[in-house]
């Protein structure tokens, strides 16, 4: 993004700032302090006042609110809400941590995956272990275990007397984070966390099976079962029965707690559409490892021993074949634009491995807290508990969201990363992602670049919108413990009425009404989340 050497002085300036100057520099700006009652802020030039009557919506009442609006070019606060409050930023955690990874491990970082041998072989036998290593890539899909196993027979292994040996010890063995739901255990956008992994199709929704089951060909009949990819590492209990055409479509499909059963019941109607669920596996590890050995096999390469798991490689194996990952640059676009929580997690990992040798949560977490220092954020005042926001422990003010928006647009990787967010109305859900059903028919809609969160009681928005007379504007809503199934046509109407408005004369746009547009199941989640993925 073009910027003025006048403004990247002034960025320079903000960032040397102490952060006792900080606070007085935001208090100054807001003419009042952090934290100040409901609606204080600016004097009101109509922005406060339209803005305060989208949020007077009903459904916020006996809930909380945390919003800002600022200038993009100078970060000049135009509207502020409790902006110092601390909520649940559900999937806006993301910003910080894609954020964090485009600046520490580069836009051109790849992830490997490798094969390696213990020792050379010869006559088509290798007298010893193979190792399969991965150092986090969570968009490896079946087909690339293929290619690596086609190029290990390919350099002429016919068999392995040795093991097959998965190499994840590049991240810990924690596989769950911080406070996530145990109910979500089977849920894809809760799936277990390794640098050795699967993803079922390019939404690289690592460490998950897709499972469908279609009806039988006559009444009575168990439904037939299809696995994506096919893999004996998962096993199906199919209790479901084939009911008449025409009667209610009850079929379940989960994964039994602490196994790789998954177990399908319920009723499906003859001639009904089949049901189809992403079930997270049990130990990825494990999964990656069995797909691959299957590959081998096809492939005409025999491994003698078992698979073993959590073993590293020596120093002095040989590798065999290799597969880069899409550059992150890229990686950012299914990340973001369908806010992927495995990307999220193995990223905040990577950070860790990358800057402290560790690759935990805690070392990502601290390296996250440290680029956001760099960036003028007051860390002080939130707390990142993970990479996805799947946890109920993080909080954020919408102020610092607000002020990290506004410092990161210098950074020469500004555009790549700017190019992640979803973006309203636009149909290519490739590019409107998680928006791409919102703010249409809108002077918001193909303007609007924010990314969107989601769970049961917590909503956001954060991101940019070019007001009516070209002023960039940067702006980040947080709602929290409001009880109704969706508040996400009140974060829409004022981004609306910020398209529509000229905030520099002053002269704002009528609001209109927000009216409630998500309902029923799983209405407090992602849309991206909600598979067979529905309406955004």
């Amino acid at each position: 993004m073009t910027r003025t050497t006048a403004h990247a002085g002034r960025t320079r300036a903000f960032r040397r700032l102490t952060a006792v100057g900080l606070a007085a520099l935001l208090a100054w700006t807001l003419q009042g302090p952090l934290g100040s009652p409901a609606g204080a802020g600016p004097s009101d030039t109509g922005l406060k006042g339209a803005l305060d009557t989208i949020l007077s919506d009903a459904r916020l009442d006996g809930g909380a609110v945390s919003v800002v609006v600022a200038d993009a070019a100078t970060g000049d606060t135009l509207y502020q809400r409790d902006s110092g409050d601390r909520l649940m930023p559900a999937s806006n955690t993301k910003i910080s941590t894609s954020l964090a990874a485009m600046a520490v491990l580069g836009p051109d970082h790849r992830f490997r995956t490798e094969v390696l041998a213990s020792t050379r072989h010869r006559d088509g036998v290798l007298r010893g272990d193979l190792y399969l290593r991965g150092t986090g890539d969570p968009t490896t899909l079946a087909s690339d275990y293929d290619r690596l196993a086609a190029r290990v027979a390919a350099a002429g292994v016919k068999r392995v007397t040795g093991r097959l040996l998965a190499d994840d010890t590049r991240f810990d063995r924690l596989r769950f984070g911080d406070s996530w739901a145990a109910d979500d255990e089977s849920a894809y956008y809760a799936a277990q966390i390794s640098p050795l992994t699967l993803a079922p199709d390019t939404d690289y929704d690592a460490g998950t099976v897709v499972v469908q089951a279609s009806p039988a060909a006559a009444v009575g009949g168990r439904p037939v079962v299809a696995l994506t990819p096919r893999t004996d590492y998962v096993r199906i209990d199919n209790r479901a029965t084939t009911v008449g055409a025409g009667k209610p479509d009850t079929l379940t499909i989960e994964r039994a707690h602490g196994t790789n059963t998954i177990v399908i019941s319920g009723e499906i109607p003859l001639q009904g559409s089949p049901t189809k669920e992403w079930i997270a596996v049990d130990e990825p590890t494990g999964y990656a490892a069995a797909v691959f050995a299957d590959a081998l096999a096809a492939h005409g390469v025999r491994v003698d021993g078992p698979t073993r798991l959590g073993v590293k490689t020596p120093a002095t194996a040989q590798l065999l074949a290799g597969h880069s990952s899409m550059p992150l640059k890229e990686l950012m676009r299914p990340f973001m634009k369908l806010s992927n929580n495995m990307h999220a997690e193995a990223l905040t990992k990577a950070m860790g491995h990358e800057t402290a040798g560790s690759g935990s949560w805690s070392a990502g977490l601290d390296t996250i807290t440290a680029y956001l220092k760099k960036e003028g954020v007051d860390t002080a005042q939130l707390r990142q508990a993970d990479g996805s926001g799947l946890s109920r422990k993080n909080l954020f003010p919408a102020a610092q969201l607000a002020r990290l928006l506004v410092a990161v647009q210098d950074s020469p990787w500004y555009a790549d990363w700017y190019a992640s967010l979803p973006v309203a109305c636009h149909a290519d859900r490739a590019i409107g992602g998680t928006l791409r059903t919102r703010m249409c028919n809108t002077p918001a809609a193909l303007n609007a670049h924010a990314k969107t969160g989601s769970l049961t009681g917590a909503s956001a928005l954060s991101g940019y919108v070019t007001d009516k007379a070209g002023r960039r504007l940067v702006f980040s809503i947080v709602l929290n413990n409001y009880l109704a199934s969706s508040v996400k046509s009140i974060e829409d109407a004022i981004v609306v009425t910020l398209a529509s408005s000229d905030t520099a004369a002053g002269t704002i746009a009528t609001p209109a009404p927000p009216t409630a547009r998500v309902s029923g199941r799983d209405a407090g989640l992602e849309c991206a989340w909600r598979k067979p993925e529905a309406a955004c």
